[in-house]
């Protein structure tokens, strides 16, 4: 019998821009943790921290050109890059915890590239950036995926709340800018949410009321309790 730890939990926040999903990673990782859990999080592009994370904040401030001017598979390697710079940090996140949560991972590289191409292009894309981000790279799958739904129209109102980030001076980077490019996004992740059976879809604005933070914490919380190890105090039986 093998004395290693299972490896932690591993869960992504994804959605378009503006959804929350570093919110409520912060808010599931503070609850967790107050409840005696061993969890870490970790936010993806790493901007500060790794070179690519540098790069990818370069692109995202128009500094290699346009969103449409720059090849969606050349910036799917940056965002991949970064990742793979962290994917010792992230595999002892995984040895040392019981849960680890992720603000963006691998499927936030998928919609927002996979969503400036169409049909077979599109297609081919999504199975290049798997082979390189899990087959080459050897990332981990994450165990759930929990979408949050946001309509663009709030998810952009929300982003010019936000309080100015470290790799942009911007209100709006070039991709939270562009109303019609995130609609694309939305498309992609609404398709993986229907496809993929370890997704969990969130909606955050059901008939049109955006719910509260808390509301959306409570959805989020009902769907990952179930879900925790079975050796962390609240995944006992």
């Amino acid at each position: 019998m093998s004395d290693l730890k299972p490896r932690a939990l591993l869960l992504d926040f994804e959605g378009i821009d503006g959804s929350g999903k570093g919110t409520q990673a912060q808010r599931l990782h503070a609850r967790l943790v107050s409840a005696r859990l061993r969890c870490a999080l970790i936010s993806f592009p790493r901007y500060s921290q790794t070179l690519f994370g540098r790069a990818v904040g370069e692109f995202l401030n128009g500094r290699y050109g346009a969103l449409d001017e720059v090849h969606p598979f050349l910036v799917s390697l940056l965002f991949a890059g970064d990742r793979f710079e962290s994917k010792g940090l992230l595999l002892d996140a995984l040895q040392q915890h019981d849960v680890v949560v992720l603000d963006r991972y691998v499927p936030s590289n998928i919609a927002h590239q996979a969503a400036k191409l169409r049909g077979e292009e599109r297609t081919e894309l999504i199975r290049q950036i798997l082979e390189i981000e899990h087959s080459i790279y050897g990332l981990p799958k994450a165990d759930l995926v929990l979408h949050l739904d946001l309509p663009v129209p709030q998810a952009q109102a929300l982003v010019a709340r936000k309080s100015q980030r470290d790799y942009t001076q911007h209100v709006a980077d070039i991709q939270e800018a562009d109303a019609g490019y995130l609609a694309h996004v939305a498309e992609v992740y609404h398709a993986l949410s229907q496809s993929e059976p370890h997704w969990c879809r969130i909606e955050c604005c059901p008939a049109g009321r955006l719910l509260t933070v808390d509301e959306v914490h409570d959805l989020v919380w009902s769907t990952v309790a179930p879900r925790l190890p079975a050796h962390t105090p609240l995944g006992r039986t």
